[in-house]
């Protein structure tokens, strides 16, 4: 069992990354591994809303780092959503690759759990958490709970470890997660291993 996580903050070692160590630890602890992506300081396509991923099964932009994380999505059991707070919404750049993972690789993510990751220095991080959590709202994902929001406070990796109670939050995420990864796994082969599909109906509001 692998859980992906995806670093969205520009700074590599921050606190962000810290806040994914921590539940890493935890999951490796409890016998699940984990592999942290980070989004880099390049820049990152938005969303041009072509649909050409639907016929080429992957997102028309092969320059960037998010055709990639399609690739590791493929394999993994578990997600992690990562981003620090920037003017009261997660980093642009996880913003642009979510939207593109999620429209174009969302079918091998579904059914499978996740959780979302923020980090602040003092405030934007309820925010923030809603937006991240949308796509795993929209895409019949599992959100892994937690003791509280998941968010950590911080203005460097070691203030994120003075966060104590923000400390046993991801490590209650990551104990959840290990949780819910095993029991799926125990449903594998079985009737329970996905629920029954329900067809999307897909209507405009003006027809």
């Amino acid at each position: 069992m692998k859980v992906l996580m995806i670093n969205g903050s520009p700074h590599e070692k921050g606190c962000t990354y810290t806040a994914l160590t921590i539940i890493a630890n935890e999951l490796k602890a409890q016998g699940v591994d984990s592999e942290i992506i980070w989004l880099g300081t390049d820049a990152i396509h938005g969303c041009k809303g072509c649909g050409a991923c639907k016929t080429l099964k992957k997102c028309v932009f092969n320059d960037d780092i998010v055709n990639g994380i399609a690739e590791k999505a493929k394999a993994a059991d578990g997600y992690i959503f990562g981003a620090p707070v920037h003017y009261a919404s997660p980093a642009g750049a996880m913003i642009a690759a979510l939207d593109r993972l999620f429209y174009s690789a969302g079918s091998y993510l579904q059914f499978k759990p996740a959780a979302s990751v923020v980090s602040a220095r003092r405030a934007g991080t309820t925010a923030s958490y809603d937006v991240l959590n949308k796509y795993i709202g929209i895409n019949n994902m599992l959100a892994v709970p937690s003791t509280y929001w998941n968010m950590v406070h911080g203005n460097s990796a070691e203030e994120v470890y003075k966060d104590e109670e923000g400390v046993t939050i991801m490590r209650a995420i990551a104990s959840n997660m290990a949780w819910l990864l095993k029991l799926l796994d125990k449903a594998k082969g079985t009737d329970l291993e996905k629920p029954v599909i329900i067809p999307k109906a897909r209507t405009n509001f003006i027809r």
